[in-house]
């Protein structure tokens, strides 16, 4: 996949067709904009192309309300080379960008840069100055210049609008179940495995602790997830918290079992995929008690991943 930071190169000669927008955590309503794009692109030998807005807008003009990230930059460009996506322009957003109308960027750059032949939007987005670019305006002008417009209708999960801001929500509450609906995939997070106090290796189940470099963490407690070990899915055991037991941390930390391995994974970059929420993290009085309690929380995962579907949950973007 092509990725261009900016538009003064991105000059192609083949027509695109394009969407444009944020796009954080690639949710099912994302997915559907980008599967309207591809078969549009296909269908007319075009360049399916995404351009997205680094940092988030509200963070550059309403900092005091900008919503932490559900992805990080490279995990979103990596879903769109995986959602079919061949080209992607990174606009920097700054003040001064925001200051561009609607109608002067569909010229120069849709039209006359990126040679567009349809632009769809995703239903509600606006983009421009004074978020004028709606998509009556879109229409308006694509009109004039020759290309299609067309809005992606929302994509509801259990009557309730697909949205980055309900799956943050979601998140906090730890109900992961109901946000892998909405995304279409486990949320998952990736970051550094650094060296801990080795406590778990002491209990008889080593874990790796993460340093996430996501901001959105699922809500403290023990889940069932999937950890992406040299190049394939491992069923794990996912403790978030502040190991109460033990008392001495201030911070939140990942800590993540991984079923039936034995391994070093110090200093890797690894992935975990959370699939089902087990328990609150508590306090136990005895670390006998603590270790009887995980080996209950490792069965009830085995038992989860017997269940039918699971494998195909991690093989998504």
């Amino acid at each position: 996949m092509r990725l261009f930071h900016g538009t003064d190169n991105a000059r192609i000669q083949r027509p695109t067709v394009l969407t444009l927008g944020v796009f954080d955590g690639l949710h099912r309503g994302h997915q559907l904009i980008m599967r309207k794009v591809v078969e549009r692109a296909r269908a007319g030998n075009a360049v399916p192309t995404v351009i997205t807005f680094d940092p988030h807008p509200r963070a550059v003009l309403h900092p005091e309300s900008a919503p932490p990230l559900l992805q990080t930059f490279d995990q979103k460009i990596e879903g769109f080379g995986v959602l079919g996506i061949e080209q992607t322009i990174v606009v920097r957003f700054t003040p001064e960008f925001s200051k561009i109308r609607a109608a002067d960027f569909l010229r120069d750059v849709v039209k006359d840069r990126l040679h567009a032949e349809a632009v769809y939007l995703g239903k509600g987005f606006a983009f421009g100055h004074n978020r004028e670019g709606n998509i009556e305006l879109l229409k308006r002008v694509g009109a004039q210049l020759g290309f299609a417009a067309d809005e992606v209708p929302e994509v509801q999960v259990r009557g309730q609008r697909v949205s980055s801001s309900k799956i943050r929500q979601l998140l906090a509450r730890g109900q992961v179940n109901v946000a892998r609906q909405m995304l279409g995939r486990p949320y998952g997070v990736e970051g550094r495995v650094e060296k801990g106090a080795e406590r778990g290796q002491k209990l008889g189940f080593p874990t790796a602790n993460l340093h996430p470099q996501n901001r959105v963490i699922p809500r403290n407690g023990v889940y069932v997830t999937g950890t992406l070990v040299d190049g394939q899915w491992r069923r794990s055991v996912t403790n978030i918290g502040l190991r109460p037991t033990f008392g001495d941390v201030t911070e939140p930390s990942v800590e993540t079992y991984v079923m039936n391995w034995a391994g070093d994974l110090y200093g890797d970059v690894v992935r975990v995929r959370f699939l089902h929420r087990l328990r609150d993290e508590r306090k136990f009085s005895s670390i006998e008690e603590l270790k009887s309690q995980i080996d209950r929380d490792v069965a009830r995962a085995t038992n989860y991943f017997e269940r039918a579907g699971t494998k195909h949950m991690l093989s998504v973007i």
